[in-house]
């Protein structure tokens, strides 16, 4: 969102951003006469939040009057039926589930902040030994300052529903998991229960986000993984997906879309990253392939899934090397860049939304462009090599 001037005219155009709930836009252009500097900006800061306010407002400062243009972000009043201009992401109307939210830090929750900005209503599914902590931190207002969206509001969760993907219907439980104490208080958190409760509650869907994974034996190489952990990673960070959406399908709108998370891993040497959790994102990979076209012929869903970068989320320390891996890609992707939690929920809110109404079966990388590397280039090897460097 970085202005541009243009030397000699006198006119600013202020172009609009993508769209929220219930948003009002101002678009159009201004003449600044040289007494009116002042008043323009006063009236232009009230109806819209404009980027590099400090480079914007010292072009009026400068010897010559020049042309500015700036992005404009979205701010609350808009009709919901009122036309947009541009090419927005509107989602106002939709609703969302988001399976795998318990925390501000994650992909899952930069994906809820999107999708709200966008105009969509947010449901999201929490672990439920997690629950009773996600919930006291959004009642207490621990989360207040990452709730906050584009323009200023609060992203508002409409509901939080406890969730344990891992388990299909309550016939699925153990006994040992039914009576342990951090699911005590807890009810309805099977994949088949939280659906039914969803249908009650507000009837369908449009969109179904899966971000969620967990492999009890990650640290371990692929050789000294045991067949429980094995199986343990699969099903929960791949099947669990299948089982969302074999659950929700019904209930999703048609023309709706569902989207999950993957790694690199599934098709590249990630060493590190065991205890088939690979194997279970190449399986998600596949699986999306498929669904793809078994969601589409039977439902009208589309089914994409996000390739994202590593990220500092909380799940992602529990890895042991996650400060390792965004070190190397910084210094090795395309776009020297520490990725944002933000860029993965942007291309998230751009899959679900119309515009990409063609777009299925997908793996939607969003990784700083790490994923076309053949090698390392920060390796000794290419050190007698002119590679270029980002800027400073």
């Amino acid at each position: 969102m970085a202005t541009t001037t243009t030397p000699g005219s006198h006119m600013a155009a202020v172009k609009p951003c993508i769209s929220s709930s219930r948003r009002t836009y101002t678009s159009g252009t201004a003449n600044f006469g040289t007494n009116s500097e002042v008043g323009v900006w006063r009236r232009l800061k009230s109806s819209s939040h404009i980027s590099a306010t400090q480079p914007f407002f010292q072009s009026f400062k400068s010897g010559h009057t020049k042309s500015v243009k700036a992005v404009t972000r979205a701010m609350s009043g808009a009709d919901e039926n009122s036309p947009l201009p541009g090419l927005p992401i509107d989602l106002r109307g939709k609703r969302a589930f988001i399976a795998g939210v318990a925390d501000d830090h994650g992909y899952g929750w930069a994906i809820a902040k999107s999708l709200a900005a966008a105009g969509a209503e947010i449901l999201v599914g929490t672990w439920v030994p997690a629950l009773n902590i996600f919930e006291s931190s959004l009642r207490r207002g621990k989360f207040d300052e990452s709730r906050k969206l584009p323009d200023g509001s609060l992203m508002e969760i409409t509901k939080v529903y406890p969730l344990d993907a891992v388990y299909d219907d309550p016939e699925d439980v153990p006994e040992d998991v039914k009576s342990n104490k951090r699911y005590l208080g807890s009810s309805n958190w099977t994949v088949k229960e939280v659906v039914e409760s969803v249908k009650q509650d507000f009837g369908s869907i449009d969109i179904l986000v899966h971000s969620l994974a967990n492999g009890p034996e990650v640290t371990k190489p692929l050789l000294e993984t045991s067949r429980y952990g094995y199986l343990a990673a699969i099903s929960a960070s791949s099947y669990s997906y299948v089982s969302l959406l074999k659950h929700f399908a019904p209930i999703i709108n048609p023309g709706g879309a569902s989207i999950s998370l993957t790694y690199i891993a599934s098709e590249r040497i990630i060493p590190g990253y065991g205890g088939g959790m690979s194997s279970a994102k190449a399986a998600l990979e596949s699986d999306t392939r498929v669904l793809a076209f078994e969601a589409g012929r039977k439902h009208n869903i589309r089914v994409n899934t996000i390739s994202a970068g590593p990220l500092r989320s909380r799940a992602a320390k529990a890895i042991g090397f996650i400060d390792m891996m965004i070190d190397y890609s910084s210094e090795n992707a395309p776009l020297q860049k520490e990725l944002s939690a933000e860029e993965v929920g942007n291309a998230a809110a751009f899959l679900s939304s119309p515009l990409a109404s063609a777009i299925t079966g997908t793996v939607l990388y969003v990784d700083n462009g790490l994923n076309a590397m053949g090698v390392g280039v920060d390796s000794p090897v290419f050190e007698n090599l002119d590679i270029p460097k980002a800027a400073k």
